[in-house]
């Protein structure tokens, strides 16, 4: 079924949702800070709305995708939310998402959504792409067939700040896994050798190998247990010494592991040596 649906912000993933929806049948107005942006969208059947509030109007769904979000409140500010959905696919805290969401739905909304954007604008519509959502789950149920022409949706709870968490969750789990990927390259890098042959070869099957224990670390996140049959924290310990020195002496910074390190040995130094890595989750 062909929905009227509007998309406020047209920068790369902007751009790369209306043309989703679009590929997808749906009638969409789109508006755009700079007016040239939604040329291309033009072209491909799109509506340019001259405002933002022209663009609410034209639409049952308002999807927003800009900086922040102060910004998406400033564009929603002259429109008449009366009986619409909005779906705010801005990146912030879980309490700008509560705070938006009150202040849409106290505006006369039907409902709001927010979502976390798991994909980039490339794999807009395409396998593998995510966005979580949390809000009003009749709003989710109402339009998950529009959502679904995006990527796969997920919903995951009726607060409206959930989606923002757990994107930022996961996001920090991509942060941790770059940078201890940029340090092994510069170390690699510091004795000649080849940095892609090391990373296909041995680091992304051993990554591999180490992730399928994440499940198990989680439970015991969960449990508090931190009993470990493994290496435990003052092995650990030793061993981040150790790979502290080896930087050092290959004229390496090792600055993206050392809050690990201080971690671990803030632990350890309270007589937790015993326990395992999973430990660490309370000196958080």
């Amino acid at each position: 079924m062909s929905e009227n649906i509007a998309v406020l912000g047209l920068g790369l993933m902007g751009s790369a949702l209306a043309g989703a929806l679009l590929g997808a049948g749906h009638r969409v107005t789109v508006w755009n800070r700079t007016p040239a942006k939604a040329d291309p969208l033009v072209a491909e059947g799109a509506i340019r709305a001259d405002t933002p509030a022209a663009a609410v109007a034209a639409a049952d769904l308002v999807i927003v995708c800009v900086l922040d979000y102060p910004a998406t409140r400033g564009l929603l500010e002259e429109a008449s939310l009366e009986g619409k959905v909005v779906a705010n696919l801005t990146t912030g805290r879980p309490s700008e998402a509560r705070e938006t969401a009150s202040w849409v739905t106290g505006r006369g909304a039907a409902g709001y959504l927010d979502g976390g954007i798991m994909a980039v604008p490339q794999m807009i519509a395409e396998p593998g792409a995510l966005i979580l959502y949390s809000g009003s789950r009749t709003a989710f149920d109402r339009y998950q067939p529009v959502l679904a022409a995006l990527a796969d949706s997920l919903f995951t709870g009726e607060d409206p700040g959930l989606a923002p968490l757990l994107d930022l969750a996961m996001l920090t789990g991509m942060y941790g896994q770059i940078a201890g990927f940029l340090e092994a390259a510069a170390l690699v890098r510091s004795a000649g050798y080849p940095v892609g042959e090391f990373t296909t070869s041995l680091l992304v099957p051993w990554l591999n190998a180490m992730a399928a224990q994440q499940p198990h670390m989680a439970a015991q996140v969960e449990s508090g247990d931190h009993a470990t049959e493994v290496s435990n924290l003052e092995i650990n310990r030793s061993g981040m010494e150790t790979l502290v020195r080896t930087f050092q002496e290959q004229g390496v910074r090792p600055d993206l592991l050392l809050p690990l390190k201080d971690a671990i040995d803030r632990r350890a130094g309270r007589g937790l040596g015993h326990e395992g890595l999973s430990g660490l989750v309370e000196e958080l």
